[in-house]
């Protein structure tokens, strides 16, 4: 196992292969994997230990994590998958919540079978930090915080938080890699390349988190199965389902600008109010509603491009150091997961030949992690608003049985995205002839002909057209 308690002297004396910044979920995974194949790796992380109890990660607050295919791929890789699944509650359809309707509607992700996984950040988070632990060719040091790296040696200077006045730490390898999320120490250092490309967009909105406990029996007092919306065109709320009975409730809306944002509920009986006309049958279910709206904070959505995502053979950044998104797609940590995948492929294609294997990684990520990026801000529109559309609901339901039919012919891009692993860009463009002939059907069959009609009209069309290519 790793030793926690190795001497500033050792560290300085040992150069390793990898120097990783950042042990949250994409630097641990990537640890793991390029550990077992050999390397030798040195993992910094400026928060405090999560797994222990007291530490700021233990109580860390954020959205619950939606895991689809390309993540578990990269689990399994690692052989987490299984744990993983254990910690992770399965979520077959959207429930959305209208207000016009005292009946919710299910909205099925695909086809049986297919679902997202709603995780806690934290344990998954921790999972994956005891999976490091267990792996011998890893070094883990936490409360360090990198203040400086150095491009060219490469080496990353850190210092250690809960000793203030101690000397920093210099940490050599020969690749440093950045996985220290949106505001990456690692990437403010190749900001300052000659022709490094880099830009950062926020929403208008920002979101806070809220919850539904279990009820006093211990039981759900949703569909736990379901990923809860209720859409309400320029804001929304969201409930994931855990494990205990609870669900984590997130609420989307704007900063400021409207009168329903969250500058505008300022008060107790202000939030109240909001609540009860706008979101009825949740208020029942959350007790600590004015609690917890006061006592969390209202982070912003951020969107980050750049690029190249290495320097040399010595820099290279993933996950969001690289390409942070909105969740509204659901596939932030899905992304910065493939991102380990591809990296070991490319590890074990290039024969570890950093320069090789940097510039690859940056000609494969750049252009599927601008896709998702993409898809990400368009797909909040649709959760907000389209989820509660009747001709959306008929066009999915069509897609759905088009691809029941056509399994390998016609594959809905939320299928593509969240139950495949075909590269981002790839899915958008075999998607747009798709949408052009699901746009000509769904106008010929809004009428809602029986379900054996549509099957019929269906084969004649994709017979007739024979846009999609497999």
């Amino acid at each position: 196992g790793v030793r926690m308690d190795r001497s500033i002297e050792s560290v300085r004396e040992s150069v390793p292969d990898i120097v990783v910044v950042g042990a949250g979920l994409a630097g641990s995974l990537i640890a793991v994997l390029l550990a077992r194949a050999g390397l030798k790796v040195h993992v910094y992380e400026l928060r405090d230990d999560p797994r222990k109890s007291g530490s700021a990660g233990a109580s860390a607050r954020s959205i619950n994590l939606a895991l689809s295919t390309r993540g578990l791929t990269a689990l399994k890789v690692a052989g987490l998958d299984d744990l993983v699944t254990k910690i992770g509650t399965p979520m077959h359809s959207r429930c959305v919540h209208l207000q016009t309707s005292s009946t919710p509607e299910f909205q099925p992700y695909g086809q049986i079978g297919q679902h997202l996984l709603s995780v806690s950040r934290n344990k998954l988070n921790c999972l994956l930090l005891d999976a490091v632990e267990s792996e011998k060719n890893v070094s883990l040091y936490f409360g360090m915080k990198c203040i400086h790296v150095d491009l060219n040696t490469p080496k990353a200077i850190f210092q250690n938080v809960n000793l203030p006045d101690s000397s920093p730490i210099e940490a050599k390898a020969r690749l440093i890699i950045g996985a220290d999320g949106c505001f990456s120490k690692v990437r403010s250092a190749m900001e300052r390349m000659e022709r490094f490309n880099y830009s950062q967009s926020y929403l208008p909105a920002g979101y806070k988190e809220l919850s539904i406990p279990a009820a006093s029996d211990g039981s759900y007092q949703m569909d736990p199965n379901c990923l809860h919306i209720w859409p309400r065109h320029k804001y929304m709320l969201i409930a994931l389902p855990n494990l205990d009975g609870s669900f984590t409730c997130t609420l989307f809306m704007d900063h400021e600008g409207s009168e329903n944002c969250f500058d505008a509920l300022q008060t107790p009986q202000q939030v109240e109010s909001f609540f009860k006309t706008t979101f009825p049958d949740a208020v029942p279910l959350m007790p600590e509603l004015t609690k917890d709206f006061f006592a969390n904070p209202t982070p912003s959505l951020i969107t980050i491009r750049c690029a190249p995502y290495h320097f040399k053979s010595s820099v290279l950044l993933i996950a969001d150091a690289a390409h942070a998104i909105v969740p509204f797609y659901g596939q932030g940590i899905n992304a910065g997961f493939e991102d380990c995948r591809i990296l070991l492929e490319l590890m074990h294609e290039h024969d570890f030949d950093f320069e090789k294997v940097c510039k690859a990684f940056t000609e494969s990520r750049k252009p599927n992690a601008d896709a998702v990026a993409d898809l990400a801000l368009h797909n909040y529109v649709e959760m907000a608003s389209k989820t509660a559309s009747t001709a959306f609901v008929i066009r999915r339901k069509l897609g759905l049985l088009l691809n029941r039919i056509f399994p390998n012919k016609f594959i809905p891009l939320y299928t593509f995205v969240s139950f495949s692993n075909v590269p981002y860009f790839e899915a958008i463009k075999r998607s747009e002839a798709q949408d052009k002939l699901l746009g000509y059907f769904g106008k010929a069959t809004s009428t809602l002909l029986g379900l054996s009609v549509l099957s019929i009209s269906a084969a004649l069309v994709l017979s007739r057209y024979r846009l999609i290519r497999a």
